[in-house]
């Protein structure tokens, strides 16, 4: 039976063929190559005959790694083409869709960083790009709002910049992975405010709850920032209308970002999330990873901070130990 699902507006139509034999997405060997569900031999040869062409079509490409990405990216785009028998309607409605994507990016908002991000695809990229290192700290997704002018404070300054939320004493050291202290890592903080808007959001040339730090002759560093809460990616574009067709939550889990590097160092894109969190691994880009999951535990009111502030409320604290894995591995 053939199931139907339109989403208004984006025009998401699903309409998966039945096969006669082979489960939906099979495939079977024949002779030259694999035969897609509801293909016949001949038919097989003629797709697959267009597939040689487009490679072949590379063939005087001078750059072996552009090569290399082209085919395969040819061969890919291919078999998921004639594995769910895509229609022209449904052709029709992915470059509606891309171009849609296209027409909302701009300085400050990067559609097609959110699609890739709610794909997997950066999460994806991120692990292959960062092998497991003797301890060194896991990185994770970089996401759409950093920006590379965030104003420069000295240790235990507020990044805040008076952007609405629960204080929070953020503190760590920087260390190689044998643990010896690196003197001078420079340090990009970043995060949404309690309302779950970054500063660029606002104005785009705003800077607020975002800046950058240099750790001391031991490697720590502290500064004051705000604790991390929920917030939708943003969702009133085609990414956020591609989310709501297929019943997925925009909601990403509670984080603040940090960017961490340091001369003959792996540099570092990371966040971390409290524990506790309500979304937690339900995070619409995926990127949560155990060993990112910290506490944050909230002080009364009253309660002394680390730097001898004066606060009327709550504030949290949260210590996070960084380990830099070195360039190359």
């Amino acid at each position: 039976m053939t199931t139907e699902h339109t989403h208004p507006e984006t025009h998401l139509d699903v309409a998966p063929h039945e096969a006669e034999e082979l489960e939906p997405g099979s495939t079977s060997a024949g002779a030259h190559g694999p035969i897609y569900r509801d293909v016949t031999p001949e038919q097989e040869v003629v797709e697959q005959a267009l597939v040689d062409t487009v490679i072949a079509s590379f063939d005087a490409c001078e750059d072996p790694r552009l090569k290399e990405l082209m085919v395969s990216l040819v061969r890919h785009l291919h078999s998921f083409i004639r594995e769910v028998r895509l229609t022209e309607e449904e052709w029709g409605t992915a470059i509606e869709f891309l171009t849609k994507a296209g027409h909302i990016t701009d300085d400050v908002r990067q559609e097609f960083i959110l699609l890739s991000d709610t794909l997997g695809a950066s999460m994806q990229t991120i692990n292959v790009n960062n092998v497991a290192y003797r301890g060194a700290t896991e990185a994770t997704v970089f996401g759409p709002f950093f920006v590379e002018d965030a104003p420069e404070i000295e240790l235990g300054d507020d990044m805040a910049f008076g952007a609405p939320g629960e204080p929070c004493w953020v503190e760590g050291t920087v260390t190689d992975t044998d643990g010896n202290p690196l003197s001078g890592a420079r340090i990009e903080v970043w995060e949404a405010d309690e309302d779950g808007l970054y500063d660029v959001q606002y104005d785009a040339g705003k800077r607020a709850a975002r800046a950058h730090l240099f750790s001391d002759a031991e490697g720590g560093y502290r500064f004051w920032g705000l604790t991390p809460t929920p917030y939708p990616i943003p969702d009133d574009g085609p990414v956020g209308k591609m989310l709501d067709a297929v019943g997925r939550s925009p909601l990403r889990a509670s984080h603040l970002h940090f960017m961490v590097s340091h001369e003959g160092m792996r540099t570092l894109v990371t966040h971390i999330f409290p524990t506790g969190d309500p979304i937690g691994r339900k995070d619409t880009v995926f990127g949560v990873k155990d060993s990112l999951i910290k506490e944050f535990p909230q002080q009364p009111a009253g309660t002394p901070t680390p730097d001898g502030r004066a606060l009327d409320g709550t504030w949290s604290r949260v210590r996070f130990d960084i380990v830099l894995a070195p360039a190359g591995v």
